[in-house]
């Protein structure tokens, strides 16, 4: 059991789907373990397997009387294509006892939820909230910041979503999220995807084609 957990947590960011598989038979040998289920959770959810992830991570819940999987559990919602219990689940009482990094996570995931229900200005005002004009390194910034940029980008405020993503792409250390590509696109930047190997004989590669939008 021990050495199927330990390779699903070295694998989870590499290969979801053989991390899942590992946290399967880790659950078949331990599946009274708090720990063992929730790295299925997690596993199952990188996979995409989302009905299999949210049973696991009620489970994990049941056992621990955690609230903190809330968020991933209403993105499971989602992948469901139930976005309106994850609204509820956005909503619930126990959302207020999370801590900020969670809470954050349950506002980016219930501004996804509003999305998926052509609700796009409601997304956009679901995230004006104090810890989008954090000062701070919390490491949650750069996720908040694309999530507001998205919005905007929605409701057709590119000029202000342009300013929220050059924030998201000098913050995003970790290559959290695609906003420094977001950026290029949003400004018009295009690269010629024919372009190989081969064109190195004749010297540099075609530049990308620029503009801006007016």
């Amino acid at each position: 059991m021990a050495r199927h957990l330990v390779a699903s947590g070295r694998l989870v960011d590499v290969d979801a789907e053989a991390a899942w598989q590992h946290a399967l038979a880790a659950q078949k040998r331990g599946g009274r373990i708090a720990a063992v289920r929730e790295a299925a959770g997690i596993a199952a959810y990188k996979a995409g397997h989302f009905r299999e992830a949210l049973a696991e991570l009620r489970t994990v819940r049941r056992m621990t009387g955690d609230d903190s999987y809330l968020p991933l559990m209403a993105d499971c919602e989602r992948g469901l294509g139930r976005p309106e219990r994850a609204l509820d689940l956005a909503s619930s009482p126990e959302v207020g006892g999370l801590d900020t990094p969670a809470k954050v996570e349950m506002l980016i995931v219930a501004a996804g939820a509003r999305h998926d229900l052509g609700q796009h200005e409601a997304a956009v005002v679901s995230l004006q909230v104090p810890q989008l004009r954090t000062n701070s390194r919390a490491p949650w910034r750069a996720r908040l910041w694309y999530a507001y940029a998205d919005a905007l980008i929605s409701v057709g405020r590119n000029g202000e979503a342009r300013e929220w993503l050059v924030k998201a792409a000098e913050a995003d250390s970790d290559g959290e999220t695609d906003a420094a590509e977001r950026l290029d696109e949003l400004d018009g930047i295009v690269f010629d995807e024919d372009w190989d190997d081969a064109d190195d004989t004749e010297g540099a590669g075609p530049a990308p084609s620029t503009g801006r939008e007016g």
